[in-house]
């Protein structure tokens, strides 16, 4: 390989919705990038993030060893971004965030690859044991570990930003219905910004931190899950009732709604997740393996989420943000 030559960066799942800030990102500094995904045809947007030739979209799919072989040949970095959030067809947890972080992480190796970061989720140790989602996480960070020693895995919280799946599904719900059910109203959060996430993942892979490590990565606001909703509707401009919902009622509801052709709103899983605090631990803050050990200063909601959730209001940006009462807007 020419090592006069800028590193050359694999991001599996690098057009996603962390991986699009990513790319832009590494492109801005030089990097050439592969991003892996299962269908490049789809993902030729990506190349718009730098110049010509720079950013290149190369198919991988994690349940075939030799396209992943493929993906990270001659990579001096590897990055793996894909995770499900639920179950479907052959996207089991267990095949995507076991089986194929693991291919990830051995074909890094045998590459000669200098650096993994590998993306987990916040709470997954604490969630492992009532949550197939978690406990798979958690395998896959033990995975990725035993195959790769040096790796970084990020724990980041709940995500926000533009095009983030969270706040914005909260807002389209908010928009269409005059009730919304509260699942585990009490379960606190520490929503973090995709910028900065994005950001401890570019120094990641620039070796800017200890390898071999887990970080947790939070937001500076920690509210409960009825706190956020409220602030969701105060960003939507809307007044709705939150009605408190049992997790055995709301998970026999997901049961019922998993039975359509269509993407579930929630699953029985999700319900049980929704029970357990999603925040940065006491001993990752005191190892400081948090965003502390990047050197970066998190991005608050309010910083962000009135640039894009004006969108919700009735009249959209021409509603003023400030007519909105504490439970909700003027608006209906």
């Amino acid at each position: 390989m020419d090592r006069t030559a800028p590193k050359l960066v694999t991001i599996f799942g690098g057009s996603g919705f962390v991986g699009t800030h990513l790319v832009q990102l590494l492109a801005r500094q030089g990097y050439r990038i592969r991003v892996a995904v299962r269908r490049p045809d789809l993902a030729g947007e990506t190349r718009m993030f730098g110049a010509v030739g720079q950013v290149v979209p190369i198919q991988a799919n994690l349940r075939n060893e030799a396209s992943v072989q493929r993906a990270v040949a001659g990579a001096d970095i590897v990055v793996n971004l894909v995770g499900v959030g639920h179950e479907s067809g052959k996207q089991r947890f267990a095949a995507v965030h076991v089986e194929g972080a693991t291919l990830i992480a051995r074909a890094a190796k045998a590459t000669g690859a200098g650096a993994l970061v590998h993306m987990s989720a916040l709470g997954v140790d604490k969630a492992a044991g009532v949550s197939a989602y978690a406990a798979s996480k958690l395998a896959g960070e033990a995975a990725v570990l035993e195959a790769f020693p040096q790796a970084v895995i990020l724990r980041p919280s709940i995500m926000f930003g533009m095009g983030d799946g969270f706040f914005n599904l909260m807002g389209t719900l908010a928009r269409l219905f005059p009730i919304l059910p509260l699942i585990s109203g009490k379960t606190l959060f520490q929503p973090v910004f995709v910028g900065d996430v994005a950001e401890a993942l570019a120094k990641a892979a620039e070796g800017a931190v200890k390898t071999g490590r887990i970080y947790e990565l939070g937001g500076p606001d920690v509210e409960s899950h009825e706190a956020l909703m409220r602030r969701i509707l105060r960003e939507a401009g809307r007044k709705r009732l939150l009605l408190p919902m049992p997790a055995g009622l709301a998970k026999f509801g997901a049961a019922l709604l998993g039975i359509l052709p269509f993407k579930p709103l929630i699953t029985g899983d999700q319900v049980n997740l929704l029970g357990v605090d999603n925040v940065v631990s006491e001993a990752a803050r005191k190892d400081k393996r948090t965003f502390a050990a990047f050197g970066i200063e998190p991005t608050s909601m309010d910083q962000v989420l009135p640039t894009y959730m004006w969108r919700f209001r009735r009249n959209g940006e021409f509603d003023r943000q400030d007519q909105a009462d504490p439970n909700g807007s003027v608006t209906a």
